[in-house]
């Protein structure tokens, strides 16, 4: 079969991405390790060896391992944090954003044929954890306008909003900026007390900030918690 690698990129839980080699590329975070698994290496395999960037050059040899002596061989290109395993299987410790780049590996078989196949890799940074700044954490219904705000300092990040942990439905009276970072309900009801979260995320990871607290006061204290039977449904007062 056609030679394959998928990659493993683990921190908490490994998660696997099964990659077809020269058209998919991956992503992962600074600090976690990237496993490039070998798959689908048909058998009589003389050595694997693995090199930086997309062609097969002497000066850009990571790491090879000749299969019949178990012997691996370190390359100019190797880094001391690089792994070669006997099924051909690369590990790179701690990635940086100068791992960033393709990865190609050629199989030697027995009969000295040579199978060739290459990956991309792309490391980003960490997102750090975002901060909820509002207007007001204590609002009015009918009357006032909540302004929330997502802070980070992230660049190259996609913002999302959840509401009671769960992703936040925009209406016409709940509308985002253009960046995604500030939400705006205009008027606020009384449905819409509860925890606001924003996630900021990069292709590598993402993180959750903590749940600030919407309250929302009665307009008129008088009748809280009352709803009138109108066409069309019960209505708060």
């Amino acid at each position: 079969g056609r030679l394959t690698i998928s990659l493993l990129s683990f921190w908490n839980l490994p998660t696997a991405a099964q990659i077809i080699i020269e058209s998919v590329s991956f992503n992962t975070t600074e600090g976690r390790d990237a496993l490039l698994l070998v798959h689908n290496a048909t058998e009589n395999i003389l050595g694997y060896s693995w090199y930086k960037g997309e062609r097969i050059e002497n000066n850009q040899l990571i790491i090879s391992f000749r299969v019949d002596n178990q012997v691996n061989i370190t390359g100019p290109a190797h880094s001391s944090r690089e792994i070669i395993y006997p099924n051909g299987t690369l590990l790179l410790q701690n990635a940086t954003q100068n791992d960033t780049g393709y990865y190609t590996l050629l199989v030697t078989k027995n009969d000295l044929q040579r199978e060739s196949a290459t990956v991309q890799l792309l490391v980003y940074p960490p997102v750090t954890k975002p901060i909820i700044e509002a207007n007001s954490t204590t609002v009015t219904e009918l009357k006032d306008t909540a302004v929330l705000k997502c802070l980070t300092n992230d660049t190259d990040v996609s913002t999302r909003w959840l509401f009671n942990g769960q992703s936040l439905l925009l209406t016409e009276r709940k509308t985002l900026s253009q960046d995604n970072r500030t939400l705006t309900i205009e008027p606020v009801r009384r449905e819409d007390a509860g925890d606001y979260q924003c996630e900021v995320s990069n292709p590598g990871n993402s993180s959750l900030s903590d749940p600030l607290r919407l309250d929302v006061k009665c307009k008129r204290p008088l009748t809280c918690g009352l709803m009138l039977y109108l066409p069309g449904g019960f209505h708060y007062p």
